[in-house]
């Protein structure tokens, strides 16, 4: 694909996020999944975004073992980037999924289950100033 072919990154994006606030993590991570298979700058970011959301997908579904490496791994590449980072704010979000896991892996432990309501907390919120902080089509 040409640079002139390139993905619409804000529409997927927002569509994602979408997505995610209405807590439909698998069609929240095909959207990002798009951008993701064409991202330079953003790519860690989105694929941590991705890996969230496979991640509370499976707590839906009742697949734990998936969920728990999903989170640490979801962890490792979004904490890096600052709070507002393509406009997000995801510091909410990374605090119940931080509990999310800590639920997930003492279930694990104990050969329990994790309440399927843990998918249904997070949301992701924009910055005020999102529109600065959103690359365009030429820089992600």
């Amino acid at each position: 694909m040409t640079e002139t072919q390139k993905t619409d990154f804000k529409h997927l994006f927002f569509e994602g996020i979408d997505h995610f606030n209405r807590h439909e993590f698998w069609d929240a991570h095909e959207s990002w999944e798009q951008i993701w298979l064409e991202a330079d700058e953003s790519a860690q970011f989105l694929q941590g975004l991705i890996q969230i959301a496979a991640a509370y997908h499976h707590i839906q579904r009742g697949t734990i073992r998936g969920a728990g490496r999903l989170f640490e791994a979801a962890m490792k590449r979004l904490v890096p980037y600052p709070e507002g980072h393509c406009g997000l704010l995801r510091g909410d979000m990374l605090l119940e999924a931080r509990e999310a896991e800590a639920a997930v892996l003492k279930a694990l432990e104990e050969g329990g289950s994790v309440p399927v309501a843990l998918a249904e907390r997070p949301r992701l919120h924009m910055a005020a100033d999102w529109a600065e902080r959103i690359p365009g089509n030429e820089h992600w």
